[in-house]
């Protein structure tokens, strides 16, 4: 019962994050030509060759091929993920197409519009990857690269693999076209980064106490969270002290740093932001 809540619940997310991502991709990046990465970035560069397609068709032509290099190189579970968000994209971009048609901007500030259109998608990317799938497209290769060339970062990945999509604008389209792409495409990789650290924030926290029950008590069971303890000495002092290790989430950092101080003023702490966490109880992203 509980695989099929998890699934149900990244299903969620995986249609959350298509809102997201068609809505930036839509109405700011396709008036736009903003070709900032991505299979719509491809589908804007190729439209230029091929007026009399749309890029919703071209997308999903491009995503279908991408979602059977990653079937192949990935395996079928990343693939099947993959496929059920392109389709999930693929369908809120025409439905936005059939109920807003657009000839031209929505504005006529490109820059403002420029944030948006990688802002979004970026947010969309990073909601994808924290729950271990993928949104098709360039992403395929970007988690290609991750697991076969060793390229750790997500956002340089990202950009690797979006490059020569940016690039492409200079020519097809004009200079400031160009411009805006290839920094809206090393935008995209900044905020991709941030917006995946910000969702698998959490405190790690370090307490050096002389009486450590009340805190061992108050971690298991009022945050339903586990802990380490070693014994230790002071170095000044030669007092036993007693060091537990805990990992909790912001909220949760708030209320055990203030009970930890109520408790004793010689009580120390050291809280320390981390995102990269693996083991029960936290989802290790990808």
């Amino acid at each position: 019962m509980q695989k099929f809540r998890k699934k149900g619940g990244d299903y969620l997310v995986m249609a959350l994050a298509a809102v997201i991502s068609s809505v930036g991709v839509y109405f700011f990046k396709f008036p736009n030509h903003f070709t900032t990465g991505g299979v719509s970035g491809l589908a804007i560069v190729t439209r230029a060759f091929l007026p009399g397609m749309s890029q919703t068709l071209l997308t999903n032509i491009f995503n279908i091929g991408l979602m059977l290099l990653g079937m192949l190189t990935m395996g079928k579970a990343f693939a099947l993920r993959a496929g059920v968000y392109s389709l999930m994209f693929s369908g809120m971009i025409a439905l936005l197409e059939l109920l807003f048609p657009l000839s031209a901007p929505l504005t006529n500030q490109p820059f403002m519009e420029l944030i948006l259109a990688v802002l979004l998608p970026s947010i969309s990317t990073a909601l994808l990857f924290n729950i271990g799938s993928s949104g098709g497209g360039t992403d395929v290769i970007a988690m290609m690269l991750k697991k076969y060339a060793g390229v750790y970062n997500t956002g340089t990945a990202l950009l690797l693999a979006d490059l020569a999509i940016g690039l492409a604008s200079f020519f097809v389209f004009d200079v400031q076209t160009g411009i805006f792409s290839v920094f809206g495409l090393a935008m995209r990789s900044v905020l991709t980064d941030i917006a995946l650290t910000s969702l698998n924030q959490r405190k790690y926290f370090h307490i050096i106490t002389a009486d450590p029950g009340p805190i061992q008590t108050f971690i298991t069971d009022t945050l339903g969270r586990s802990a380490t303890l070693f014994e230790g000495v002071g170095a000044y002092t030669g007092d036993d002290r007693t060091l537990i290790l805990t990992v909790v989430s912001p909220r949760q950092a708030v209320e055990l740093r203030n009970h930890v101080k109520s408790l004793s003023p010689k009580n120390f702490l050291l809280i320390t932001n981390t995102s990269e966490i693996i083991g029960r109880g936290f989802r290790s992203p990808v």
